[in-house]
């Protein structure tokens, strides 16, 4: 029995009885066939970084082959205003079928594809963050031999109306139960839905942002992924979004993935966990147990362009009003063990060499259990207004730069980031000002992507005019002094959050 199929939710996956990365057209076929499926929808990311979606008839088994093999064409200059012109508009969709589904929501039998966009040659489109990524994860491989993967966690408010009984404790969510916190029957519900698309999700919870505003309940959850390939990371957190807004939606709730909703309570980030695999093993870890010399040259290339990685995951002027200290939001480029005030976090990794399972249930025979895989490192910056797939993409070209950097060179400048305490503590406040700080606005982020540029065009990984639309938007927000203008105006940083509060 294949463990990896077995319980899978996916539906596409339990009837085929095969993992995604195997399916065919004809698994398609046979299953649209076989389940009587009515329609099919195309879905992608654009620009915006939302889903958009393209819905067909099934009329015929013909008709259905042709849209599974031939795709259809779309309005590019709609999806992707920066880089396309209306002049020389169309794209082709051609749907990737590892990442079928049916749609959980709709009542008529439906299959959905996450698309690929490709030009009039049939070149993948050069600008889509999807080839992008894909850019970067062959670049990676190429010139490191490893595989770089991902997961990420996802963070979100839920907004109701107030309610009297069990009142919570203002940012004290963390891990909260029944009947203090209100809305984790809506989060088990949304985790159920987004394992139905794909998702392989590790665990949910409530997270720390708790409070009552204007008689309503705002309470922050986070669903937290298992690590897989980076393409596949990026899709399921995607989808993810799409299915809690369309959960809230039903149940009459409201979501907000903004990075920061109001001054003084924990924003919602969306961290990214990465590990470097050499075949099926975990190299992130080193033989006696510790974190890898690999790894922590990986690392040593995220904190040479931890900056510019802000121009990616950060998009938008609320971004910055998160990235504050004492909101367990880093703020200064810098790396450590269990440490939620550093930039780049290495969580604890079952590398104890002790069989906890067995000291908590002594009936169990002590086994030497293989957890090397479930070591990785944590970058806590990026939040959901950032691109997935360009964020995504960004992480495994800094990843790449440090395991190409000179290795006594990189592993230097890893020690010379390397925090053990709390920066945000008076008493550190000298090493602190040592280390260098991330932006503060998208201004500031512009110039740090415009500085590293080279970097990230190379391995022919990120396209100029993708570089130059990225630096467009941020700068078109003229936010460089926003932080003292807020502070001294309360009205404007309401203002904000409204603007950007469906922002992902």
């Amino acid at each position: 029995m294949d463990k990896t199929i077995a319980l899978n939710p996916n539906e596409v996956v339990a009837f085929l009885k095969k993992r995604p990365e195997t399916f065919t057209r004809e698994d398609m076929l046979r299953f649209i066939c076989e389940n009587d499926v009515k329609m099919i929808d195309f879905m992608y990311p654009a620009e915006d970084g939302r889903v958009k979606t393209l819905n067909f008839t099934v009329n015929s088994l013909a008709y259905a082959e042709t849209i599974l093999t031939e795709g259809e064409r779309v309005d590019g200059s709609s999806l992707f205003p920066s880089f396309i012109e209306a002049g020389n508009s169309d794209l082709y969709v051609i749907p990737r079928y590892r990442t079928a589904f049916v749609d959980p929501f709709n009542e008529t039998p439906t299959l959905c594809f996450l698309c690929s966009f490709f030009d009039k040659s049939g070149a993948p489109f050069d600008c889509a963050p999807h080839a992008t990524l894909l850019r970067a994860e062959k670049a990676f491989e190429a010139s490191t031999g490893l595989r770089f993967e991902a997961m990420g966690e996802l963070e979100y408010y839920v907004i109701t109306d107030a309610e009297p009984l069990f009142p919570a404790t203002d940012q004290k969510g963390y891990h909260e139960s029944e009947p203090f916190a209100k809305l984790n029957d809506f989060r088990r519900d949304c985790m159920l839905h987004v394992a139905r698309t794909g998702g392989q999700i590790k665990y949910g919870h409530s997270e720390v942002g708790n409070f009552t505003l204007d008689g309503k309940i705002y309470e922050q959850n986070e669903i937290e992924f298992l690590p897989c390939p980076v393409e596949t990371a990026a899709d399921q957190l995607l989808l993810a979004k799409w299915v809690i807004r369309n959960l809230a939606y039903i149940n009459g709730l409201d979501v907000c993935f903004a990075p920061k909703i109001t001054v003084g309570k924990a924003g919602s980030g969306m961290h990214i966990h990465m590990r470097l695999m050499r075949g099926e093993r975990n190299a992130t870890l080193g033989p006696d147990g510790k974190l890898s010399e690999e790894a922590r040259r990986a690392i040593a290339g995220l904190m040479l362009m931890a900056p510019s990685i802000t121009a990616f995951g950060n998009k938008n002027p609320t971004s910055y009003f998160r990235l504050v200290p004492h909101q367990e939001a880093p703020t200064n480029v810098c790396w450590g063990d269990c440490n939620r005030s550093a930039l780049v976090r290495v969580p604890l990794g079952w590398s104890s060499g002790t069989d906890m399972c067995h000291s908590a249930n002594p009936l169990e025979e002590s086994v030497d259990h293989d957890t090397t895989a479930k070591q990785t490192f944590e970058m806590r910056s990026p939040d959901c207004s950032a691109d997935i797939y360009q964020l995504m993409a960004g992480l495994c070209v800094a990843a790449r730069i440090g395991l190409e950097m000179e290795p006594e060179k990189a592993l230097k400048l890893a020690a010379e980031k390397y925090v053990d305490m709390d920066i945000h503590r008076s008493e550190n406040a000298a090493r602190l000002a040592t280390l260098e700080s991330l932006p503060t606005c998208c201004a500031e982020s512009a110039d740090a992507l415009e500085k590293a540029r080279s970097v990230y065009e190379a391995a022919d990984v990120f396209r100029p005019r993708m570089i130059d639309g990225i630096l467009q938007a941020l700068r078109s927000h003229n936010d460089a002094n926003l932080h003292e203008e807020a502070r001294r105006n309360p009205d404007l940083m309401r203002s904000l959050v409204d603007q950007y509060f469906d922002c992902g």
